[in-house]
């Protein structure tokens, strides 16, 4: 009897065993299995951004601020993840996410067939109409740019824009350096976002400038997103999720109005 009960015992002992190292077994996969397992850092998500393209990410005293940063920072809050900001020129900004630089780039990038055959995105959270700036009193329009130089940033939309109406492009992309060669005849003008403009006139002289923005049967709006990896299909879900929380409570349009002049978080 005693023999029994020391085999019933052991085979209790062993049952146990086995359960314990299943669930264990179970946690470890589910935590694989989540968004948290692509991050490049742990805990922490790494966003790439210019950091020269106000009113979306540009440093003030030092500081990097900006729609895209403070946005970052609050998708980062609802994924109770740190948010590292990491600055970097455009040209290897997008490329930075495809190397595993950062976990995703966040620039006023338009989500374009193009993008979408190498990268995921987020859902849009902007929604850019274009604007054409010239000097003041110019006959340049969007109808009659076949010919005209814009300076636009290299491989950017207001570039692909610039282009699809006719005209050719000097790579520029710093909107305050853009404006001057504007001014000394350079180049004609140049292609940009509505809100780019908008927040340049609230501390600049916009004294023998022009402004028109682009019709939508022109040139739609671009939906800008987060660039992500297609290796991060859990992270984007997971963004998705944030995104939404952040503009059912409000801070998505919060955001919007206070850098970017006004609420362009919703289709037009």
């Amino acid at each position: 009897m005693k023999k029994l009960q020391g085999l019933l015992l052991g085979a209790a002992v062993l049952l146990s065993t086995v359960a314990l190292a299943a669930c264990g077994s179970s946690k470890t996969t589910t935590k694989s299995n989540t968004y948290q397992s692509e991050l490049i850092t742990k805990k922490t998500l790494t966003v790439g951004t210019e950091g020269e393209y106000k009113p979306y990410a540009y440093r003030d005293n030092g500081k990097m601020t900006g729609f895209e940063v403070e946005l970052a920072k609050a998708i980062g809050k609802k994924l109770d993840l740190k948010v590292k900001i990491v600055p970097t020129k455009w040209d290897s900004l997008i490329a930075g996410v495809g190397s595993s630089r950062f976990d995703l780039a966040m620039d006023n990038i338009t989500a374009t067939a193009a993008r979408k055959k190498q990268y995921n995105f987020s859902s849009t959270y902007v929604y850019s109409p274009y604007t054409l700036v010239t000097k003041a009193g110019s006959d340049v329009t969007a109808s009659n740019l076949k010919g005209k130089t814009l300076a636009e940033g290299t491989g950017t939309d207001n570039e692909a824009v610039a282009k699809k109406l006719g005209a050719k492009t000097v790579p520029n992309s710093n909107f305050t350096a853009v404006v001057g060669t504007i001014l000394n005849g350079r180049v004609d003008g140049s292609i940009n976002s509505v809100s780019a403009w908008t927040d340049y006139k609230k501390s600049n002289s916009t004294k023998g400038l022009q402004a028109k923005q682009l019709d939508s049967s022109i040139a739609a709006p671009a939906e800008s997103a987060a660039l992500l990896s297609k290796k991060s299909p859990k992270l984007q879900k997971a963004v998705n999720k944030a995104l939404a929380q952040l503009r059912k409570d409000g801070t998505l349009k919060k955001l919007s109005v206070k850098y970017l002049g006004a609420d362009v978080t919703e289709k037009p």
